[in-house]
């Protein structure tokens, strides 16, 4: 399924674009604890759905981080992105930008893109305080 239409699908089933939000009807455990070099990670384990979250983070990108491990969970689910990044040689960039991909595409609706249709990656980027290299992804 297209990463958009598994957003929107979602979006519906849950009426909510926040992550926070959506994993309240979900079989997910939500860990925020400091960790020491990385913003957040997912790990399925023993039937358990699990997002770790960087306490430390501000609120702005908390909402980023959850979304985006959110797309692990349904994009990548039973891939162990940790142990392949750490383990092997095996690149996990793809999966990195379909999560990049889904959160921001949870993150900014079809409506708030056509509202500011004709503005800059830079204008978008200030103005949500995603990366333009997020907005890009967004707006492709």
């Amino acid at each position: 399924m297209e990463i958009g239409k598994k957003v929107d699908s979602l979006v519906r089933k849950y009426q909510t674009r926040n992550p926070f939000e959506m994993i309240k009807g979900m079989n997910v455990i939500l860990v925020s604890y400091p960790l020491d070099g990385v913003r957040g990670f997912y790990q399925y384990f023993q039937r358990n759905n699990i997002i770790y979250i960087d306490e430390n983070l501000p609120e702005h990108e908390k909402l980023f981080v959850c979304a985006h491990e959110l797309g692990h969970m349904f994009l990548h689910k039973k891939s162990n992105a940790i142990f392949m990044d750490t383990r092997t040689h095996f690149t996990t960039s793809k999966y990195e930008t379909e999560a990049n991909n889904f959160a921001i595409h949870l993150l900014l609706s079809d409506d708030f893109v056509r509202e500011y249709q004709g503005y800059t990656f830079g204008q978008i980027s200030r103005l949500t305080g995603y990366s333009e290299k997020l907005i890009e992804l967004r707006l492709k």
